[in-house]
């Protein structure tokens, strides 16, 4: 494929990835106080499109789709100070955070044999870049509002982990079984050869294994962390982990990783 040609293919592709991790960002798994998120998802498709085409391709991908979010997020420009803090919330908590998704070409591999291995390490290192912004715009622009001025930075690593953390693992889950399941290097998306060492219903088992175990991990971060911020205040209250119910985490916690556990033994099993 010429380079043009690829360019006009890449635009496509972008704008239905764009809009399509823009639906997705709208189903929320938890909604934590003044923007936090856990999504369904919602930066793979732009991770997807920066694997497929490219590190400068995936942050114009990235940048654009941060527009998009800015424009469905105006109202956190309501909490600025002055213009200049408006900027700085424009440029760290959209156009810059969303534009570090295009490093998720980072660890492209030409062959793609190990591509689930390359692309699950992108992801990891552009969900880094993105909680970077994030805490940065954190303890600026927001100390004060969604953090405490004083220690913003210790305030500002913790309400953003509350979100990026559980936000991540469902993304790295979510990558692992796309990048097992489809063929990145193909013009178009397309399955990948099921080989002898790897049935099919050994990988959707341990992907549905996996899924549950990313969503209880979500439930866990939302009943931990959600609990340590005042909606109303901002500040972050360790008095809440009073009321977190252990129990239900405890359980929770311990029945994902036993399906886990027997996936993973059965597929072993199986091989």
């Amino acid at each position: 494929m010429n380079k043009k040609r690829k360019n006009v293919v890449w635009l496509c592709e972008g704008a239905i990835m764009i809009a399509f991790a823009t639906v997705l960002s709208m189903f929320k798994a938890v909604d934590l106080p003044y923007g936090g998120s856990v999504t369904v998802c919602s930066m793979l498709p732009i991770m997807l499109v920066a694997y497929r085409y490219g590190l400068l391709r995936g942050i114009v991908t990235g940048a654009v789709y941060g527009g998009t979010q800015l424009l469905l997020g105006m109202g956190a420009l309501s909490y600025a100070t002055s213009w200049q803090a408006a900027v700085a919330i424009v440029v760290l908590d959209f156009i810059l955070a969303f534009a570090a998704l295009g490093l998720a070409a980072i660890f492209k591999q030409k062959s793609c044999q190990n591509q689930a291995t390359a692309f699950v390490g992108s992801i990891l290192i552009a969900c880094a870049v993105r909680y970077l912004f994030h805490v940065i715009a954190g303890c600026t622009v927001w100390a004060g509002v969604s953090v405490p001025s004083g220690d913003g930075l210790i305030y500002s690593l913790i309400y953003n982990a509350t979100y990026m953390v559980p936000e991540t693992i469902v993304t790295v889950i979510g990558g692992f079984y796309l990048a097992k399941t489809l063929d990145f290097s193909a013009q178009r998306l397309a399955p990948r050869s099921i080989t002898a060492d790897q049935p099919k219903g050994s990988r959707v088992l341990m992907s549905a294994a996996l899924f549950v175990l990313a969503g209880v991990l979500v439930y866990d971060t939302a009943a931990i962390f959600g609990r340590l911020q005042n909606a109303d205040s901002g500040e972050f209250d360790i008095t809440g982990i009073s009321s977190v119910p252990w129990l239900t985490v405890g359980i929770l916690t311990a029945a994902a990783l036993l399906i886990v556990a027997g996936a993973t033994i059965i597929n072993k099993k199986r091989k």
